[in-house]
This record gives C-alpha cells, structure tokens and sequence, in this order.
C-alpha cells in the first residue's frame, strides 16, 4: 500500500477518533516480548467482533431459525478460542455460513443490517485465522488470554430503551473497529516487517468496518445522533488515555512501576 493510499484511509478514521494512541502503548507494543501477548489478543478480539456482529443480526434481524444458523457458524472457532477444542488449521476449511438468512419484517433496517453484519463476521473471521497463521510462523503457539476492560468499559454506557440501545452498541462497534484500524496503523512500523505488511492490509476493511457501522446508526436512529457519538468518543478517549495494568491490543497507557 502506497503512503498516499495510507493516508487517504487514516483520514476519517483519525478524524472520528478524539485522541491518538498513546506513544506510551506504542513502545510497549514494539516490545519483542509483548508480540505474544499481542497477536493472541488480537485474534480474540477479531473473533469477538464477530460475535457482536452475529449478536446484533440475532437480536434484531433475523427469524429463530437464521439465529441458529448464525451460531453454528462461529461454533468451531469458539470451541477453538475458548474451550482449546480442535485443531486451529481444520479452520480454513469451514465452509461459513450454511443457510440464507431471512429477515424479520417488522424491522425496516434488518436486511442492510443483515448485509453488512454477515460480511464484517466473514472478514473477521478470516482475519481471525490469519493471525493464527502469523504466530505460527512465529513459533507462538495459542493460549487463552484475559480481556481488556476497553470493550466493556464502552458498552456499560449503553442505553437500556430500544431503539436507542441498538443505536447506541452500533457506535461503540464504530469506534472499536475504528480504534483497531488507528493501532494497525501505529503498529505496523515498530514490527518485523512481515507482520508490519500483516497488519497494513487489514486497514482497507478495518476503515469500512466502523464505516458501516456508523451509517447504520444513523439510519436506525432517524434523528440527529452527533452528540451520543461525541459522548462515546470522549469515553473512548479515556479508556485510550488512561492506565491499565496489563498490555493488551486496546488497552491504554501501561502503568509503570515506581522505584523507591
């Protein structure tokens, strides 16, 4: 990918952001012995993006029996994630998925919805099997690893009234996706170059990622929704500028010890 192209994809997204990442996260992602910890983390969240995406489709699009379907879907690689069940190569194979789904009628928006979330669930999915394939190459094999507070601490702001909740959870999907997309890019520079071009063509996806997510916010809301996103970035911003105890792909400043 060319610097002009680069840039021309980082506009929007830092633009949307309220803040950088912090240069402090940066240096403790270029740690050669943070690269574990890193690209582990990384695969679970594209996996959990998946999830919300399937989630989100479940929840307001879609008949029981597409439901269904959806969860079968993301069976084996959460066999594989969370229960260390099956041999992660045998996921290249999977097939996706397996049944058209059809929409519910009492929802204007399901089918955009629909279209959008199955084809963010197939690209993340294959993101998902890819950095597999980069820590192999590196010799890392898959361990469980804890979750950050980050995608929690957004969603605790979520509204509780419908169609606000909905509204609401596709903003936070925006700036997960778009927070991703921004550290692939700070990344990419400080890590052996074959993982720097890794994560380099991930941003093409990553930038519509929280693109598609935004525009169906606005579609669902029907009114003008610039302040919940400006609330939202703010909280996002904290969670980026703040301390966490433990490095992970969304975390914020590394807290560092204090020598008496």
């Amino acid at each position: 990918m060319n610097s002009q192209t680069f840039e021309k994809l980082l506009q929007p997204i830092n633009s949307f952001l309220q803040c950088e990442t912090p240069p402090e996260w940066v240096a403790e992602a270029a740690k050669p012995e943070n690269l574990p910890v890193l690209l582990r983390d990384h695969m679970v969240c594209e996996l959990k993006a998946a999830q919300s995406a399937m989630l989100l489709i479940r929840r307001y699009a879609v008949d029981s029996a597409s439901g269904e379907a959806l969860l079968q879907w993301l069976k084996p690689y959460e066999d594989f994630t969370y229960r260390l069940r099956g041999d992660w190569r045998t996921l290249s194979a999977k097939k996706g998925l397996k049944k058209t789904l059809t929409p519910r009628s009492d929802a204007v928006y399901s089918q955009d919805l629909i279209d959008k979330m199955v084809m963010l669930i197939k690209e993340e999915l294959h993101h998902f099997y890819q950095v597999l394939e980069v820590a192999d190459a590196q010799g890392i094999a898959y361990q469980t690893v804890a979750s950050s507070r980050y995608a929690r601490e957004l969603f605790r702001h979520v509204r509780t009234h419908e169609p606000a909740t909905l509204v609401d959870k596709l903003i936070c999907g925006a700036y997960i996706e778009a927070r991703s997309c921004e550290r692939f890019a700070k990344i990419a520079p400080h890590l052996p170059a074959d993982i720097g071009a890794f994560y380099q063509s991930l941003l093409r996806s990553e930038a519509r990622h929280y693109q598609d997510y935004l525009s169906l916010a606005e579609t669902i809301a029907t009114t003008d929704i610039s302040d919940r996103i400006r609330f939202f970035g703010e909280r996002e911003a904290e969670l980026i500028q703040g301390f966490d105890d433990d490095f992970k792909f969304h975390s914020g400043r590394p807290k560092v010890a204090v020598v008496e």
